[in-house]
């Protein structure tokens, strides 16, 4: 071969042969970035509401206006003494304004109604100490034998609503449960699969749900004390 043309098909073949390296290198690269498993975990915790906010509401009709409001007053005076004496303090209840409507002059009204006004009032009870207004809302015979009528679409008064504020406290140990939950998953395929777990590729935190501990349907009425939390993260790991 000439000497001329030697060299330069010299450094054709390497630069070829490099290029051919490197193009390898990168497949396989990208073989092991491919290399990974994606699993779900689970968790779930059952915990206890830390506030409850009750609706005590209750009625009356009559065909004379000022009747129905000094009822009214007068049951809104026995509400709030019935409250007290179960021991809730005035910073833990909201007392409300009287309502009383004019069944005549309703737009749709007519005068074929058995009572033309219709009162309500409502005391609000928020507070901390969830078991107490628990036992109140379950105890409100007195109320009933005094002659108030009670409202709500239970007909006791409207039942109380227990909420979880402290939600923040207990989402950590939730996520390190989902986390953990994962990952013990993923250990196992990898075994099973002839691989070592690698490093974390991706995650998804999910939605945390909140619902009723009582078997009602998801998100739950928020009338049970007990709560129970639910949630699925997604990890992508590596495998080597």
């Amino acid at each position: 071969m000439n000497r001329s043309l030697f060299f330069p098909a010299l450094v054709v073949a390497a630069a070829v042969a490099l290029a051919g390296w490197w193009v390898g290198q990168g497949i396989e690269r990208f073989r092991m970035a491919d290399r990974s498993v994606t699993v779900k975990g689970l968790a779930e915790m059952n915990v206890v509401s830390d506030f409850a906010v009750w609706t005590v509401g209750f009625r009356r009709a009559g065909n004379e206006f000022g009747e129905v409001q000094r009822a009214l007053s007068a049951d809104r005076e026995r509400v709030v003494a019935f409250l007290r004496e179960t021991g809730f303090s005035d910073e833990e209840l909201e007392v409300r304004a009287l309502q009383v409507q004019d069944l005549y002059a309703r737009e749709w009204g007519s005068g074929n109604v058995a009572l033309r006004f219709n009162g309500q009032g409502q005391v609000v009870v928020r507070s901390a100490r969830v078991d107490a207004v628990a036992a109140a809302a379950a105890g409100v015979d007195p109320l009933i034998a005094a002659g108030v009528q009670l409202s709500g679409d239970d007909g006791m008064g409207g039942a109380p609503q227990f909420q979880l504020r402290g939600f923040n406290d207990v989402k950590p140990l939730l996520l390190a449960e989902a986390t953990a939950n994962a990952r013990e998953q993923a250990e196992r395929f990898a075994a099973d699969a002839g691989a070592a777990l690698g490093a974390l590729k991706s995650a998804n935190q999910g939605v945390i749900s909140v619902s009723d501990d009582d078997g009602s349907d998801y998100g739950g009425s928020g009338r049970s004390i007990g709560k129970r939390l639910r949630v699925v993260s997604t990890f992508e790991y590596y495998l080597r």
